[in-house]
């Protein structure tokens, strides 16, 4: 380091004597240049891309103050930028804009048809312009909506467009990274940047696409540099320890933890399971527990020890279970003996119980755990325990997905995968130390997992943990007593809550996330209404680690300048995670607003799927996970869910939407009277679910499956007809069954098998 600023203050003392010897632009860049180069190292990828002559538009992503200057440092031809000349008021500011011909643009309209027409003359003469269609910086590292201003610059010329994506300006002080600009350390020094360089575009590809371009590159930066993530394992050592004696853990069995007495413990009991347990060579290990502080420190223990924990779904059957852990090779499965016994699983796998190993915890463990967890330094605790050889491709865990088309298959998740989804939760949510995440998502559930567990104990907060997300009595209990301040549940748990919990229970609450299944209108006003907080909504599914998207909650909203959330979609897609949208027919790329299948591609996609390769081939597809979602995406780069393809029925040549005729009905029922929603059934309970059976004439025909409701078939019918809904939307009067209750998963979503069978099985 000493070497580069010798070396930069010479270069300074020569270029200053000769300065009038030079042009400016010279002088700037042998001035730059090396400055960067003690900052900052660079690395060109595409660079085949760019054309050898002629004017080209570059459209780059904005994350920094000096995006520009390292764009015109990296690159090899001059970058005449187009950029808000509000920017440079001061003199030495305009003379140094003016080195490098840059175009100024103020905010009036003249100013405004001026800059856009010496951009265009500067295509015109071989000229490489450059702009940022963002428009400002992004404040939390996703890429925001493209303005369509750049356009105007191609116009009357047949300049292509190269997009680009820069990597690496995130954390540094030039960056809103940490909620500030510049008033704050850089997260790294002589950190890697790399420009990322696509294939030229045609003049007239439209805004979404040359956006969904910049975002592809995105993803790929990411998946290629997914070595700098930081392992969750060191992560949460650090985190507890500078948790010290507050409240890290807590559960509604009563058991509290402060942060280094978690570590002690975690520590203890991974050298405790490594000596009597666990097979040295013994790799997935089952685990069978409810969210709590057990269930949180058998995982890290495990994390800790290099295994891969599979947190094994015990809201199935034990057969089930049994097909889990013999598909993955899974040895030992532990659990407690109370848990077990309270949900009256019978299941053939090796079981252990942590009551009977818990006095095989010996002294030398809690003593060699307590020097460990406070007083060996963090780098050599992380040689003594083996994370130094932890590589970022190695498997975590694996979790079953819900079984809800079929048995449920192993999904395989990187430690990347985990890492870059806590990154990307702290970038767009910002949990604080000061939060407390209410953790009611099973373990088994991949929300449960990245974003309760690992992100709740990573990020700073603390973790609060109950088993059962439908006992809203006691969710309430929990949250009055610690303050939660984040929940993360599904429309069936808000349901419930709305309910049966006080508006005081939920006085501390600042951020509820909700997703899995489409948040109906009316609950968000309900929420609000009652506890003065507004959920949003966010997107994922397990092969995807799991979030891919997520509205900004109101409250931790970075700025007011970019739009953050929009209701009724699923949100922008997270810091390096691409969202298109293609044909189901074609596969072609679908314009912005176009219904087609969700892909999504980015360091978030699961390596695959567990002893299954034909099955990760027909999903995985040119590095795009397949989500089998309808969607479309709007402008501004938000997800909009319009249904899942299962949730769809082939009628007459036609695909119908289930969930479109759920909603429907529910709205049919709240005009002429009835209830989607039964206040006194038991709490989550769903009234209506529409499914399908086969049909000899039309392919399918739909079945309503509902529970009572104060409302005759008949009047539902003309409801729907009165609505304007196509007649192959409209299920026959034969098609409505009354049942006791709708199949859900232990999760809380909808069984989509289940209930299928349950109107094979009425139909009959």
């Amino acid at each position: 380091m000493g070497w580069y600023i010798f070396g930069v203050v010479i270069a300074v003392a020569f270029l200053m004597t000769g300065f009038a010897l030079v042009s400016p632009r010279m002088f700037v860049r042998a001035l730059i240049r090396p400055l960067l180069t003690v900052l900052y190292r660079k690395r060109v990828v595409g660079l085949e891309n760019l054309p050898r002559e002629g004017g080209y538009l570059i459209v780059s992503n904005h994350v920094s103050w000096i995006d520009g200057v390292v764009l015109l440092w990296m690159l090899p031809r001059n970058v005449r930028f187009v950029v808000d000349g509000g920017n440079f008021g001061t003199s030495f500011a305009k003379w140094l804009a003016a080195a490098f011909d840059t175009i100024l643009m103020l905010a009036n309209p003249k100013s405004i048809a001026r800059a856009l027409k010496t951009a265009r003359e500067g295509l015109k003469a071989g000229d490489v312009i450059g702009i940022f269609p963002e428009g400002t910086l992004t404040r939390t590292g996703q890429i925001q909506g493209f303005k369509a201003g750049f356009r105007k610059i191609l116009q009357n010329n047949d300049a292509p467009i190269v997009p680009i994506y820069l990597e690496g300006m995130w954390g540094s002080i030039f960056s809103f990274s940490g909620g500030k600009f510049f008033l704050k350390w850089p997260d790294k020094f002589r950190r890697r940047l790399t420009v990322y360089i696509g294939k030229p575009l045609p003049n007239d590809t439209s805004t979404e696409k040359v956006r969904s371009q910049v975002c592809q590159l995105a993803a790929r930066s990411q998946v290629e540099n997914r070595e700098e993530f930081t392992l969750v394992t060191k992560q949460l050592i650090k985190a507890w320890r500078r948790r010290g004696s507050g409240l890290q853990i807590a559960d509604s069995m009563g058991i509290e933890l402060k942060g280094r007495e978690a570590l002690t413990r975690a520590l203890a009991l991974r050298r405790m399971l490594a000596r009597e347990v666990l097979s040295k060579n013994e790799t997935n290990v089952g685990i069978l527990l409810p969210p709590s502080a057990g269930g949180v420190l058998v995982n890290v223990a495990l994390a800790m020890d290099r295994r891969v924990a599979v947190n094994l779904n015990y809201t199935v059957s034990g057969e089930v279970i049994d097909h889990c852990v013999n598909d993955v090779g899974i040895k030992h499965v532990l659990t407690s003996e109370r848990f077990l016994s309270k949900t009256g699983l019978k299941i053939t796998s090796n079981v252990v119980t942590l009551e009977s190993v818990r006095e095989k915890v010996s002294t030398a463990d809690k003593i060699i755990a307590f020097i460990q967890a406070n007083l060996i330094p963090a780098k050599w605790l992380f040689r003594i325990l083996g994370l130094n050889k932890v590589k970022i491709d190695d498997l975590m865990t694996i979790i079953f997905t819900s079984g809800s088309t079929g048995m449920p298959k192993g999904v395989m998740l990187t430690q990347g995968n985990i890492s870059h989804n806590v990154d990307a939760i702290d970038k767009a949510i910002r949990l604080t130390e000061d939060d407390v995440v209410l953790g009611i998502l099973p373990f088994f559930h991949s929300f449960g997992y990245s974003v309760t567990l690992w992100g709740a104990q990573v990020l700073g907060p603390c973790g609060v943990y109950h088993f059962n997300p439908l006992d809203a009595k006691q969710v309430g209990k929990l949250s009055e007593k610690y303050g939660a301040t984040v929940i993360l549940g599904t429309p069936t748990f808000v349901r419930g809550y709305i309910r049966r919990i006080a508006p005081e229970q939920f006085a501390k609450l600042d951020i509820c996330v909700v997703g899995a299944e489409k948040m109906p209108a009316e609950l968000f006003d309900a929420f609000e209404e009652k506890f003065g907080v507004r959920p949003v909504e966010g997107y994922g599914t397990t092969e995807l680690s799991p979030l891919v998207s997520v509205n900004v909650p109101p409250s931790r909203s970075p700025s007011v300048h970019q739009p953050d959330r929009i209701e009724g979609s699923v949100g922008r897609p997270l810091p390096g995670v691409c969202a298109k949208v293609v044909s189901q027919e074609t596969g072609e790329e679908l314009a912005a607003d176009e219904d087609g299948m969700l892909l999504i591609a980015g360091p978030n996609v699961m390596s695959g799927y567990a002893n299954k390769p034909e099955l990760t081939a027909e999903v995985i597809r040119d590095g795009f996970y397949v989500t089998g979602d309808v969607a479309h995406i709007d402008g501004q780069g938000f997800i909009h869910i319009t249904g899942r393809l299962s949730r769809f029925s082939k009628i007459g040549g036609e695909m119908v939407p289930h969930v479109k005729v759920e909603e429907e009905i529910c709205n049919v029922l709240g005009r002429i009277g009835g209830q989607c929603q039964d206040g006194e059934s038991e709490e989550g309970a769903v009234n209506v679910c529409v499914t399908a059976v086969p049909d000899a004439k039309k392919g399918e025909r739909l079945i309503v499956l509902h529970r009572p409701m104060d409302a005759d078939v008949e009047d539902v019918i003309r409801g729907l007809k009165e609505a304007g809904l196509p007649n192959l939307f409209i299920p026959s009067r034969d098609a409505f069954y009354e049942v006791e209750a709708i199949p859900l998963l232990g999760t809380g979503k909808l069984d989509l098998k289940g209930s299928k069978d349950l109107a094979l099985e009425l139909t009959a």
